[in-house]
């Protein structure tokens, strides 16, 4: 017990350590990136620094799996090097024994990454979002609710607020539709209802349309019935409503479910969602692979040969997996495979290969 504690503890410092620099770096690397990114307003560096630190959480949880093979790399290394893994060998502890100490702390940081970190990053994704667009100029919001889809399109005459109950798949035709417009003081301009918008280049074709002039003191007495083909200018794209989504990162694990009913009532397509749920799920198995892969290639005595060669071996097998399951939810978002196999078939191959190959090691 006390040295699987040992174990543990040794691990959770050096991937705290490489955590730490991976950080350090990309802050460095991004302030710079948000400087040159904003250098027609211009901002100050203490507001590149927050909006670095804002977005910089959301990378290194996208490559948490990479630093965990790296922090196992890092420990079977330093282990075999001060002969303690040959002192536990000899004390009678097999390989596998040995190793369920660091897959325990592997699932461990899986699944406060998954519990904790994911609604943390959630939250600075969300801050960066705001902070940006209060540098950036016009732009499009989208959010979904349990009334139905909100959009907002706008540029400097003014922004236009709209509301529908459902739409498609991707957002450009939308029923039940309410625009109310506002001018660039805020003022509320008009309303608009439809039975049906549907987007084109350059305008929203409406359809069953009526006008309330909300400048009138009684808009009822000014409502109007547009004709049949009225339009309504827009900037908006198909392209860019899908944007306004975000990607299903930047939603908490925990509000995930509720966020993906809300898209299914609202009409739009929740795959990504779902998939990407899945893969949080199986967030702490695929850390647990990573460390059993880099267990086969590093966890051997430090005097034997060609030890730069077994590193690189691990790196390539931790990245190979990393891209698998990448891939593996490219083809569960296209639907190209079922969203199970897509998020849990990367984890469970990785571990059982990984298993298989430490078993050919341990045994011959």
């Amino acid at each position: 017990m006390i040295l699987n504690l040992y174990i543990a503890r040794r691990f959770v410092l050096v991937f705290l350590q490489i955590f730490a620099g991976f950080f350090a770096l990309f802050v460095m690397i991004d302030m710079i990136d948000e400087m040159r990114r904003f250098s027609d307003p211009g901002i100050p560096l203490s507001e590149a620094l927050l909006l670095a630190t804002m977005n910089v959480p959301a990378t290194l949880y996208r490559i948490l799996p990479l630093i965990v093979t790296l922090a196992a790399i890092a420990l079977f290394l330093g282990l075999s090097r001060s002969s303690e893994l040959v002192v536990v060998r000899t004390a009678g502890r097999s390989g596998l024994s040995f190793l369920l100490a660091p897959v325990a702390t592997a699932l461990a940081i899986g699944a406060f990454a998954v519990g904790v970190l994911d609604p943390l990053v959630a939250a600075t994704s969300h801050r960066y979002d705001v902070l940006s667009a209060g540098h950036a100029r016009g732009g499009s919001v989208l959010s979904i609710s349990d009334a139905g889809l909100w959009l907002r399109q706008g540029d400097a005459s003014g922004q236009t607020v709209i509301e529908a109950k459902r739409a498609n798949l991707d957002g450009t035709e939308l029923y039940d539709v309410t625009f109310l417009t506002f001018g660039p003081d805020g003022t509320p301009n008009q309303r608009i209802e439809a039975a049906q918008a549907t987007l084109t280049p350059g305008f929203w074709a409406l359809t069953q349309a009526r006008l309330w002039p909300l400048s009138d003191a009684n808009p009822q007495r000014g409502m109007q019935v547009l004709a049949t083909g009225a339009t309504l200018a827009t900037d908006l794209t198909r392209d860019r409503i899908h944007d306004s989504f975000g990607t299903p990162s930047a939603i908490s694990f925990w509000n995930l479910p509720a966020y993906i009913g809300e898209l299914e009532r609202a009409g739009f397509s929740a795959r990504s969602h779902v998939v990407w749920y899945q893969i949080e799920l199986a967030q702490p198995l695929l850390l647990a692979a990573m460390v059993l892969i880099a267990a086969g290639f590093t966890m051997r005595h430090a005097r034997m040969t060609q030890t730069g060669v077994l590193v690189l071996f691990a790196l390539l097998s931790g990245f190979g997996v990393f891209f698998l399951r990448n891939f593996g939810q490219v083809l569960g978002e296209n639907g190209q495979i079922p969203v199970i196999l897509a998020a849990w078939s990367p984890p469970v191959v990785a571990v059982l290969l990984a298993l298989g190959f430490l078993l050919h090691l341990e045994d011959g």
